[in-house]
């Protein structure tokens, strides 16, 4: 029933998200020049690390539901044993990923803004920044999420199916994230 829940959450978030996308094209296909312009100030190459860290956290993450199917909820070896981690492991690994992520988007915001693109400067910034602020917004929501998964998976008497399960959809969330950002960037950065 949480997977099912779950699902149809995200299906809403999905159009959130869209909603976003479509403002995101009308403002560019009205201000062609103006876009040309600002788009000239972002730095690709950090995106694309940002992003690569970002994405790299969705195989992270999955290990730790691999765990969690296993009720393994920390390591059995030693702490470079990979192979013997356990689900708090692997997502404390995707949280400090995702942790990288958010300051890497903070980080950004800074480079832009001493670039004159900010949230009211023009068109440009308003949907940039909304667009990357909501998305960043739902990183923070998964990063707490992953608290949230572990603080349980150590408050549980015993790691079962009901720790696993929670484990399992917090995926989903995080792996609609991952997937939201890869359209953001290659709409943001790549399409000229």
């Amino acid at each position: 029933m949480v997977s099912v829940g779950t699902v149809v959450w995200l299906s809403s978030e999905l159009m959130f998200f869209a909603g976003l996308f479509a403002m995101y094209f009308t403002l560019r296909s009205t201000s062609g020049q103006m876009w040309a312009e600002e788009t000239a100030k972002l730095n690709f190459p950090f995106a694309l690390v940002n992003t690569i860290v970002l994405v790299a956290s969705s195989f992270t993450c999955q290990m730790g539901v691999f765990a969690a199917e296993r009720l393994q909820p920390r390591r059995s070896g030693g702490r470079l044993s990979f192979t013997r981690w356990g689900m708090n492991e692997w997502f404390t690994l995707t949280f400090i990923m995702g942790s990288f992520f958010v300051a890497g988007q903070a980080t950004e915001y800074t480079m832009l803004v001493s670039e004159h693109v900010s949230l009211s400067s023009n068109a440009y910034g308003s949907a940039f920044y909304i667009t990357t602020g909501f998305h960043g917004l739902h990183v923070i929501g998964g990063l707490v999420a992953f608290l949230l998964i572990m603080g349980r998976s150590f408050a549980a008497k015993k790691f079962g199916h009901f720790e696993a399960t929670s484990a399992i959809v917090t995926s989903y969330y995080w792996h609609f994230v991952d997937v939201v950002w890869i359209g953001l960037f290659l709409v943001i950065y790549v399409l000229k």
